[in-house]
């Protein structure tokens, strides 16, 4: 299954499916792997979801028709990257009010292997995406200061926003990132998309008893503790931001996947 297995209300998607999505950039989704038919979080990816159909088109939420196109969609397959895409093909930008009748697009892939968790350089950027609670699809921004990251010679973006004491920390390109001062777990509080992985993590943090806050955390301060990005794919240290050398803590990303670890793997 090297290209993507795509499907709507269990029948194989066409071009014609998905011409209205391409046209219009409108709508959300929610992004997971699966390990023997099972994932991590499905409460939280179901609630993401439950969020942007109320969100984006107004629209009540079936949670037992898609778990059955889920499990209809992962017949078979063991181990897979999938996403789930909520979109309306009658959706009209120029009349937006209009009712419209969602759709549930479930992409299935082959489970890519997690990429090595080499220590990460960030450069920061003012900016807080629009709708930061809603996983929507509008993400050319986030790919854009991920590009200019890299034209500077760093790994990824860090997403900053202004205030009145300086720039704080909200988010990365598609990442959270959360701090450790050697005794608890700090979680900055902002504007952001708040993360499956960073749910799960904050579960599992609590199922071992390790402290954690959500904080206010400066840009200034992010540069005296260590960190670490955290997303569907994997947990992975940060070693600097805007050139400026990160502490290090090499027992942090064993604590994390000890966290992840406590969580358990179910069926939809």
């Amino acid at each position: 299954m090297s290209t993507p297995r795509l499907s709507i209300a269990g029948r194989p998607a066409t071009d014609d499916d998905l011409r209205p999505l391409a046209q219009s950039n409108y709508g959300h989704f929610t992004a997971f792997r699966t390990r023997r038919g099972a994932l991590q979080g499905l409460d939280l990816h179901l609630a993401r979801l439950r969020e942007g159909q109320a969100t984006l088109f107004d629209a009540p939420f079936d949670a037992s028709a898609l778990l059955a196109q889920m499990r209809q969609a992962l017949d078979g397959v063991e181990d897979a990257s999938v996403r789930i895409t909520g979109f309306a093909r009658d959706f009209d930008y120029r009349d937006p009010l209009k009712p419209v009748t969602p759709e549930w697009l479930i992409s299935v892939g082959d489970a890519r292997p997690a990429p090595p968790g080499a220590p990460l350089a960030l450069k920061s950027y003012a900016f807080v995406r629009p709708l930061p609670q809603i996983k929507h699809i509008a993400t050319l921004p986030l790919f854009h200061y991920r590009r200019q990251a890299r034209q500077a010679g760093a790994d990824d973006a860090l997403l900053v926003e202004a205030t009145g004491q300086g720039a704080r920390v909200v988010e990365g390109s598609v990442w959270n990132i959360g701090f450790w001062d050697g005794g608890e777990v700090l979680w900055p509080q902002g504007p952001a998309l708040r993360g499956t992985c960073e749910a799960l993590l904050q579960r599992g943090l609590d199922a071992l008893g390790v402290p954690q806050r959500r904080v206010d955390v400066t840009l200034e301060r992010a540069g005296t503790l260590a960190a670490f990005t955290a997303n569907a794919n994997r947990c992975a240290p940060v070693c600097a931001i805007d050139g400026r050398p990160l502490p290090a803590a090499p027992e942090l990303l064993t604590l994390l996947a000890r966290a992840l670890d406590t969580q358990p793997w179910v069926r939809p």
